[in-house]
């Protein structure tokens, strides 16, 4: 497991942000800031838990999603936000953290 980046929950919309449809979720400064932090801001039906929508979480790279959930509280289900990327939310201690198997391969340059 190494350290991705993290998550900061937002209510401004920010020049940068790119709609992810599917999520129902506005992300900026992925894969393009020097100290791997994310903001995110969700549209108001967004199927997440409010812990994911409000406090900040810090992603992790793991080689097997699936084995890296057992035993965790999962309160977000492996999804795919984009090609070649699978991710997840567990729930530590009261803390959102994501975790990520990417096949580099296929996802685009930056994740």
């Amino acid at each position: 497991m190494k350290y991705h980046h993290t998550g900061i929950p937002t209510k401004e919309k920010l020049q940068d942000e790119r709609y992810i449809p599917h999520l129902k979720m506005h992300i900026s400064g992925y894969g393009r800031n020097n100290f791997g932090v994310e903001w995110m801001r969700f549209d108001d039906d967004a199927p997440y838990p409010e812990l994911v929508k409000t406090v900040a979480h810090v992603g992790f790279e793991v080689e097997d999603l699936k084995e890296a959930l057992k035993g965790r509280h999962v309160i977000i289900e492996p999804n795919s936000p984009s090609a070649g990327v699978m991710v997840a939310f567990i729930e530590d201690n009261g803390a959102p953290i994501e975790l990520l198997q990417i096949d580099r391969r296929i996802a685009a340059p930056g994740i």
